[in-house]
């Protein structure tokens, strides 16, 4: 593209300048691909995640660090942050043309998938629990806290944080909307496949301004479709839904 986005073919050749990487390093015993190329070819914008074992008596901070370091010298890459997860560490890079690459190691004994997002490339892998998908009940109790703390943040003039909570109110309606269809229900992965019509029931919800009558507006919409999505813990929000009602009228 004329602006500089990375193409298809770059994140082509990064993944096979990374997959060489591997086969070159000993300490790497098996290596897959995750996420939304896992079981296809992605699209025009997906990013590049692998993930790889590691001999178990090799620490992975130091496989990390020198591959990282490879990255930044020869490819340019970028180090945006880390994300610790039991034995595994995932590192995000920005790569030229705003590529995202995720790269994991995992010791050899614990590598497995996550998740259905997983191709084994190379080594073998063991089974592994997937993560669960949300309960309807910690949603809702969840966004009950929100609407709470954001009537509040209206009440004392913290507006920007009102937002913020009802912004994360509405995310648990949706995601509980997610998990009764079968859809994603992690990270906004599923909200697009929502029947139109009932996203569109959402559009209310959307804060317009960080104003106090805009956002007591998005707050009322909030609380109507977080009790509509709440038949799964029906119980909780029968106990819940007077007040949360409160929460939407005057208190002058």
């Amino acid at each position: 593209m004329s602006i500089g986005i990375f193409t298809v073919e770059q994140r082509q050749r990064l993944e096979a300048r990374v997959l060489a990487m591997a086969e070159a390093d000993s300490r790497v015993v098996a290596g897959a691909v995750v996420g939304s190329m896992a079981h296809g070819p992605g699209d025009r914008w997906s990013d590049l995640d692998l993930t790889f074992g590691v001999t178990d008596d090799v620490p992975i901070t130091k496989l990390l660090e020198e591959w990282t370091a490879t990255l930044v010298a020869e490819e340019n890459a970028i180090r945006l942050f880390d994300v610790p997860a039991g034995p595994s560490i995932y590192r995000v890079f920005l790569m030229p043309g705003c590529l995202q690459f995720d790269l994991s190691f995992t010791p050899a004994a614990s590598f497995g998938a996550i998740g259905p997002n997983f191709r084994l490339l190379f080594g073998t892998a063991i089974e592994k629990p997937h993560p669960r998908v949300p309960e309807a009940r910690d949603l809702l109790g969840q966004a009950v806290h929100h609407c709470l703390r954001a009537r509040f943040a209206i009440e004392r003039g913290r507006f920007w944080l009102a937002e913020f909570w009802i912004s994360s109110a509405r995310d648990c309606a949706l995601t509980m909307e997610c998990r009764q269809r079968g859809l994603p229900a992690h990270f906004g992965r599923g909200f697009d496949d929502l029947p139109e019509e009932l996203r569109d029931g959402y559009r209310e919800a959307l804060v317009r301004a960080p104003e106090r009558e805009e956002l007591l507006k998005a707050l009322e919409r909030t609380v109507d479709v977080l009790i509509n999505a709440s038949e799964e813990a029906d119980e909780l929000a029968t106990a819940v839904a007077p007040d949360l009602w409160k929460l939407t009228r005057s208190w002058d």
